[in-house]
């Protein structure tokens, strides 16, 4: 029993440094290979939420076979890393065969989620899969006209995530609309001891904002917030870097950097495109694309003014800024641990003393937490409540 206490410890433990591999990442700053690329596994998604520029209900899912054909090139160019995206990635039909052929690939494998769909049966299924991170996209706690990307409504969910092998994190967006209840979403992500972070609400291709960005003195004094509570050691998921930057962008400070997208990372469309980025777009399709191609993509871009496409300005500033980035980034994951040890036991603290009368389909703990959740098994309709 000891062992497997501690076997769970050291798992917890661990998972706080994953996804920053020094001897990965390092390949990737010494050669021309692409770190990471994000594929659209769909257009189509279950919400509609007014500030999204990524979704389009109009358009077909791509097949099975297209994606894994996508999925081989990319590999073959040298990429470490995927990212499933949308869209809704869950709403295409094979994404569980999706994440297992590419794990089959030796990719580190992510998925990008609003939640709504998870199902017990299907994370496990992901799971057994081999789907390693999980990112769910929240924006308040309750819905909006703007969002319907509610936390209350997905929060009974958290629970499928009971002892689950996919590291999970919580990523919501700060504009005036959601910022009124950007600290609940924050708060609720943290007490339950998971990774949480709110991002700065980026333009439009056209450099246009979709919703009222709101007043920099409150947007920057929620970021200040993220940046003292991450050196503190909390689960802030950003890094400081981003963190600095979305503060230098509601400043207008210049910010030194080069723009790394469409070489060390680059997207896949849901037609098979080859974007630079998000909000980058080429007419060019993935099967054509050599590591020549990638590489001449290594400039400053005369878009990387105002950027809000964060994966992109991280892993620009990674490759600029190694020591740095991932020196600071390792310090604040290390300064998480005795907070994840005393939650682990408590946790089993509280198994001791109350395993006898717990209801073993009742609330769970999410990842060592002391605060539970409502079951999803105990038919709470939150939406209902809200």
């Amino acid at each position: 029993m000891l062992f497997h206490h501690c076997m769970k410890l050291l798992g917890r433990v661990r998972r706080e440094f994953s996804g920053y591999s020094i001897l990965e990442s390092g390949r990737r700053l010494l050669d021309r290979k692409p770190l990471q690329c994000s594929l659209y596994v769909t257009d189509r998604c279950n919400l509609d939420c007014a500030y999204c520029t990524e979704y389009d209900n109009s358009r077909p899912h791509p097949s099975l076979d297209d994606l894994k054909k996508w999925v081989r090139k990319i590999r073959e160019l040298g990429t470490m890393r995927i990212a499933l995206v949308g869209g809704e990635p869950l709403v295409h039909p094979n994404i569980v065969e999706l994440v297992r052929y590419c794990r089959e690939l030796g990719f580190a494998t992510s998925l990008t989620t609003n939640g709504f769909l998870l199902t017990r049966k299907l994370i496990a299924e992901l799971e057994d899969a081999g789907l390693q991170v999980m990112q769910i996209s929240v924006d308040r706690m309750t819905p909006s006209a703007i969002t319907k990307k509610s936390f209350k409504t997905i929060l009974p969910k958290l629970d499928y995530f009971h002892d689950s092998k996919i590291s999970l994190h919580i990523t919501g967006v700060i504009c005036a609309d959601t910022l009124p209840e950007s600290q609940a979403v924050l708060e609720t992500g943290l007490s339950r001891g998971i990774p949480t972070e709110v991002r700065l609400v980026h333009a439009d291709p056209l450099h246009r904002f979709r919703v009222d960005r709101g007043r920099r003195e409150e947007l920057e004094r929620f970021i200040d917030s993220m940046i003292e509570r991450k050196r503190r050691g909390e689960k802030i998921h950003t890094s400081e870097a981003i963190l600095n930057y979305q503060r230098s962008l509601l400043r207008g400070e210049h910010v030194e950097w080069t723009c790394m997208a469409g070489y060390k990372l680059f997207f896949v469309s849901a037609q098979g495109k080859f974007w630079i980025c998000s909000m980058v777009h080429t007419d060019k399709h993935i099967m054509d694309v050599t590591l020549d191609d990638l590489y001449a993509n290594y400039r400053k871009k005369s878009c990387q003014k105002g950027c809000g496409v964060y994966c992109a300005v991280s892993a620009s500033l990674l490759v600029e800024k190694p020591a740095q980035v991932l020196g600071k980034e390792i310090v604040a994951r290390a300064k998480r641990i005795p907070s994840t040890v005393r939650r682990s036991l408590t946790s089993n603290t509280d198994k001791a003393t109350h395993g006898t009368i717990t209801n073993p389909d009742g609330p769970r703990q999410m990842n060592g937490s002391t605060k539970s959740s409502p079951s999803a098994d105990d038919g709470v309709t939150l939406r209902e409540a809200v």
